[in-house]
């Protein structure tokens, strides 16, 4: 084994390429570039439209090489389950977009490594916080009343179906 190396890349899901960054920086170091890139593709595909922190880290000597992909911000997450281009301009008197809670708790799943949240419906708040600072509405709600109704246990079932991914007994 010898001398590794991490690079981190900000790649648009799916659409890696061997141009800047990533070929400028591993290219000198005589990587089997498209192999890189065909990596960082499969693994980042899901979250096409979106852009993606990567870590591919190298061993400068045997020129093996591992891909390691992180989440999307839980905005970028949220702007594609609302299928818009972007958050309102206008936060509180505009409302853009909505998505499910069903949405939102996948996307506190997603991202439950980032979160640090002790519980799946913790997450889930986390998330609808920043739908509201978005200006997405939650089932056609506020933001701010769906996470009082989680409060108040509206929607312990669809929580239930959720919390074995959670990890939760």
């Amino acid at each position: 084994m010898g001398e590794k190396k991490t690079f981190r890349f900000l790649v648009e899901g799916g659409k890696a390429s061997a141009g800047p960054p990533i070929g400028p920086a591993l290219g000198p170091l005589g990587m089997n570039l498209m192999a890189i890139v065909n990596e960082i593709n499969r693994l980042t595909k899901d979250f096409a439209g979106m852009r993606v922190p990567v870590d591919v880290i190298v061993d400068i000597e045997t020129k093996e090489f591992e891909v390691k992909v992180g989440t999307p911000t839980t905005a970028a997450l949220i702007v594609k389950e609302a299928k818009i281009t972007k958050g309102s301009g206008q936060t509180g008197r505009e409302w853009i977009g909505n998505i499910s809670l069903e949405q939102a708790i996948k996307i506190a799943l997603i991202k439950k490594d980032d979160i640090n949240a002790s519980s799946l419906k913790k997450a889930a708040k986390t998330v609808i916080g920043t739908a509201l600072s978005m200006g997405v509405q939650i089932e056609g709600k506020s933001p701010k009343e769906v996470s009082r109704e989680i409060d108040e246990g509206v929607y312990d079932e669809i929580f239930k179906q959720y919390e074995a991914e959670w990890g939760e007994s």
